[in-house]
């Protein structure tokens, strides 16, 4: 399994807000109705099959051309495991789990 963080940027909008923009890149997300996702207010991480979460990347990248962008700038990290599972709320609570130690 694979965790995936992406930010999509569109360009050339004629606008300082992307709202409506990152809303169209999360519909994507919500069609998928078996991933987990959690969005924060500077990107979104994703977790399931590195091959699924990079076609669902290509395509949130390219809902936001579908509204209207000239320009888009995607970014994304790619954590993957192979030594032993891991999702978005177990590396939470890794770093938890230190924090609480003196």
């Amino acid at each position: 399994m694979a965790i995936l963080e992406i930010s999509v940027m569109p360009l050339g909008t004629g606008t300082p807000s992307v709202s409506k923009f990152v809303a169209g890149a999360m519909r994507v997300l919500q069609a998928e109705k078996d991933l987990k996702y959690e969005m924060s207010s500077m990107g979104t991480n994703i977790e399931g099959d590195l091959e699924r979460l990079l076609d669902i990347a290509l395509r949130m990248h390219r809902s936001a051309f579908d509204a209207g962008a000239q320009r888009v700038v995607t970014t994304m990290k790619i954590d993957e495991r192979r030594d032993q599972v891991a999702s978005i709320q177990s590396k939470l609570a890794a770093v938890k789990e230190e924090l609480e130690k003196a």
